[in-house]
């Protein structure tokens, strides 16, 4: 007998268009073996995910810019489809935000955890997450939220050189505008520069102190805290490899028992009352050795089922049974396991993985996803490359590589694709700082 109840399907909502989401073909995969039908509202016509044995049925998503309203409509014709109580997933920020706002709109057709409707955007917002750290007295890098360029130029002096410009709710940002998520600026003027398009990127600037990458630095947690707040699944896990390097999301991953960041992660979870999946970024200073919480993601880390044990627990197999009133199995974890992401790191497949891998794309049970991965991955790569070298500053970017004149080389940025926001959400987006905020730690 299933430990699942398979009579509930699973709905995995995605409002960010990046067909190279493996997290979602993780989640599919995941509930697709345990015998529950997954159903998927995204962006999938040029994803491999739509390849998937395990892939019930796939749903036309919200348009881009769609309203909070316009979201609920979708995902209300989903269920009319379904016919029957689902357990929906927000698989990235947008989403959480949109599914945390509606919970009670959306309680007739979705079971989903009872969740403090405004929290998912308080921890998501990484200038609301300065003032969570503050009152929870969790490490953070030192943080400026300046009012204008001036004030932003002579954050320079204050953080030093280099420093992290982060947008505060990086999935407003509008799509095609050249502006990232997360950028290490290397000048003052260029932080004045990036302040100065604060209205067209939806949100505040903020400026950070930068942690200096490297070995044994950058961790991750991933859990799920149940309707007692117990965080069950998941655990610590190190990033040995980042796309870009030492800045960007995880390329190759290792499970790795660390009590300090349990124990930070469990006391986050605990104190802030969140219910759920989560996802955690920390990188630990090389100066005093404390773990700074960086990220705050309230749905699955796309590399969540590194975090498989024995039993065949993962986060979102963890929220599904408990949603559905199932018991947890117990299981024991399963250290020294990695999980690689194929197109990101295609040489870490020739390490020898003793304490088992997971990969991203390519599974013997699930083989079309890997094969398509390839071909598609090649058509993205050749239009980026024509892109950059046919683009507006094309023969610019050559011409600081080859180190020329004028060069003050390429800033290195961590490239994260973020969905379009719902129109209520840039419509309410207030780009002005409290005390607390504007703050630092």
């Amino acid at each position: 007998m299933s430990l699942f109840d398979t009579r509930v399907p699973a709905v995995l909502l995605r409002i960010d268009r990046n067909p190279f989401h493996h997290g979602t073909l993780g989640a599919v995969r995941s509930l697709g073996r345990a015998g529950v039908e997954v159903h998927v509202v995204a962006d999938c016509g040029r994803s491999p995910v739509r390849a998937s044995r395990y892939l019930s049925r796939l749903h036309t998503p919200p348009p881009p810019g769609a309203s909070t309203a316009d979201i609920v409509g979708v995902l209300r014709r989903v269920a009319a489809r379904i016919a029957r109580p689902a357990v929906l997933i927000p698989m990235d920020d947008a989403s959480a935000l949109a599914v945390g706002r509606t919970r009670l709109e959306l309680a007739p057709w979705y079971l989903l955890p009872d969740l403090p409707a405004a929290l998912p955007e308080r921890v998501a917002d990484k200038a609301e997450l300065v003032g969570v750290c503050a009152s929870l007295d969790i490490p953070h890098p030192e943080t400026l939220v300046p009012d204008g360029p001036v004030e932003a130029t002579r954050a320079a002096s204050r953080l030093g050189l280099p420093m992290v410009a982060k947008w505060s709710r990086p999935w407003l940002l509008p799509p095609g505008g050249g502006l990232r998520s997360t950028v290490l600026v290397r000048s003052a003027r260029e932080a004045g520069e990036l302040c100065r398009r604060a209205e067209e990127a939806g949100s505040r600037l903020l400026l950070q102190a930068f942690l200096p990458p490297g070995p044994d630095r950058d961790w991750f947690f991933h859990g799920y805290a149940d309707r007692f707040g117990t965080v069950r699944a998941g655990g610590p896990g190190r990033k040995t490899l980042a796309r870009p390097r030492g800045a960007g999301l995880t390329a190759v991953g290792r499970w790795t028992p660390n009590p300090r960041v349990q124990a930070l992660a469990e006391r986050i979870a605990g104190e802030l009352g969140y219910r759920g999946v989560f996802d955690l970024d920390f990188r630990r200073c090389g100066t005093t050795g404390g773990y700074h919480l960086l990220d705050f993601n309230p749905r699955p880390g796309a590399q969540f089922r590194l975090f498989t044990d024995t039993a065949g627990l993962d986060v979102v197999r963890a929220l599904h049974l408990d949603l559905t009133d199932r018991p947890l199995p117990e299981g024991a974890p399963r250290p020294g396991r990695a999980f690689v992401v194929e197109n990101y790191a295609p040489l870490s497949l020739l390490r020898p993985a003793p304490d088992g891998r997971e990969l991203a794309w390519h599974a013997a049970d699930d083989r079309a996803p890997g094969r398509a991965l390839w071909a598609l991955w090649g058509r993205h790569v050749t239009t980026r490359l024509l892109h950059r070298l046919n683009g507006p500053h094309g023969l610019t970017r050559l011409r600081r590589r080859d180190g020329r004149p004028g060069s003050g080389g390429p800033v290195r940025v961590r490239v994260v694709r973020q969905a379009t926001a719902p129109a209520d959400d840039r419509a309410g987006c207030s780009d002005r700082p409290d005390d607390e905020k504007a703050g630092s730690r």
